[in-house]
């Protein structure tokens, strides 16, 4: 086997070791690098709902609250209602994302809350001082994030919640007198919850691995070039001029031009040493011939 080949095949081997652990510490990072996206972009998409909520209790609801608007209920000026709607048009852009305000005692039975969101309520309740929750859960489809904030009934929502007595007659007729009072000030009444499948995770983690791993790829194989070309030009010249001036001597033709000698380095110091024993050789051989 050729020195360039014995070197491409030792180069190939402890990369190729270097590369498996690379990538298996690269895939690690990327998932959770991915995660970690995923989730900010859960917290994005949470303040925003939080933002369309005082938009409309602060913007929309006082619009709507005049003497002849009294008879008809408005749901839009609901924060619940205008922020879940929201979100509805924005998953048409993004629809692994879901949003949901889950209540324990809702007016609208869309935002009754399923078992592992009641839990969340529940956990919320029982700490009050945690304003945000990160986690997972495992559905019929894998794995899912989610990110929640407790929900908690402000004055302006005992205008509606607190009997329905109270609340508008509109409302009432719409939903009826069951559901969706006995609310009190401060009390945590629910939780706002957006969940995203962990294959958004994974498959942004996947495109990137693949795209690390072409990059990758395509330096190796640079630098395997490079590197060959350079002992090509570095060693195996130099080596194969030496090689062919020993065989050419083994066969009596010592009269051979003198190697060039280029720098200071091993493979020029033993061109040197050939070319001085070839030029001793010469002599001797001279001499001898002259007895």
């Amino acid at each position: 086997m050729k020195l360039v080949a014995k070197f491409t095949l030792v180069f190939v081997i402890v990369f190729g070791i270097g590369f498996a652990f690379a990538a298996y510490m690269a895939h690690g990072f990327l998932q959770k690098n991915a995660t970690d996206e995923v989730i900010q972009n859960a917290q994005l998409m949470m303040q925003t709902a939080l933002s369309m909520r005082d938009y409309t209790t602060k913007q929309i609801k006082p619009l709507l609250s005049g003497e002849k608007f009294q008879d008809v209920f408005h749901p839009q000026t609901v924060p619940a209602y205008a922020a879940t709607e929201s979100f509805n048009y924005l998953r048409a852009k993004y629809p692994e994302y879901s949003y949901k305000e889950a209540t324990l005692n809702p007016t609208n039975p869309r935002d009754r809350p399923a078992d592992w969101e009641a839990d969340i309520i529940r956990f919320f309740r029982d700490n009050p001082n945690i304003k945000s929750k990160v986690g997972s859960r495992d559905t019929v489809n894998g794995t899912s994030w989610y990110q929640a904030q407790p929900l908690v009934a402000g004055q302006p929502c005992l205008s509606c919640h607190s009997t329905a007595a109270a609340a508008p007659p509109a409302m009432v007729a719409i939903y009826g007198p069951t559901n969706g009072f006995g609310w009190q000030l401060n009390e945590i009444i629910g939780a706002q919850i957006v969940s995203v499948p962990a294959s958004v995770p994974v498959k942004m983690a996947d495109s990137a691995f693949k795209n690390l791993l072409l990059d990758m790829g395509i330096v190796a194989l640079v630098t395997l070039i490079a590197v060959d070309s350079a002992l090509i030009l570095i060693v195996v010249r130099p080596v194969s001029r030496l090689s062919d001036m020993a065989d050419r001597i083994s066969k009596g033709e010592l009269d051979e031009a003198q190697l060039p000698i280029h720098g200071k380095d091993e493979i020029a110091v033993l061109a040197g040493s050939f070319d001085r024993m070839r030029i001793s050789m010469t002599k001797a051989m001279k001499m001898l011939e002259g007895e």
